[in-house]
């Protein structure tokens, strides 16, 4: 890819060029499989970012097959900061759809003050397609 084709990528990436209306792809439908709250907010980088979180933020499913805790172990990072992770009892369908590489999505769904960190993030998990 030339430097030209690149910029041009980035900047339509960006919303700076539109596409044309043949070029525009119809978004793949999406299907909410999963909700559930954030596993081990405490130990993590959670309380740190807690005040620039936001519902609706993106989230990064990393896969964790040698976790030696948990085999179906699904971190859950934030701008590349780890939060915590899908729970233990409710991460072994989510995490066989990412061995099978499916494309997932996850946001956070919502935020809660609570005394109890497992409490404070809900996570949203999409599948597309």
């Amino acid at each position: 890819m030339t430097r030209r084709d690149f910029l041009h990528t980035l900047a339509r990436l960006l919303g700076l060029i539109a596409l044309p209306v043949a070029a525009q792809a119809t978004p793949a439908p999406r299907r909410l499989i999963q909700q559930c709250h954030l596993a081990g907010f405490q130990h993590h980088d959670g309380e740190e970012l807690w005040h620039y979180l936001t519902v609706g933020d993106s989230l990064q499913l990393v896969r964790e097959a040698n976790n030696p805790h948990d085999a179906h172990a699904i971190r859950i990072d934030w701008n590349g900061r780890q939060l915590g992770y899908i729970p233990q009892a409710q991460n072994e369908t989510t995490a066989r759809l990412i061995d099978q590489g499916r494309w997932l999505e996850a946001r956070i769904g919502g935020l809660k003050k609570d005394g109890n960190p497992w409490r404070r993030v809900a996570i949203e998990v999409w599948l597309a397609g």
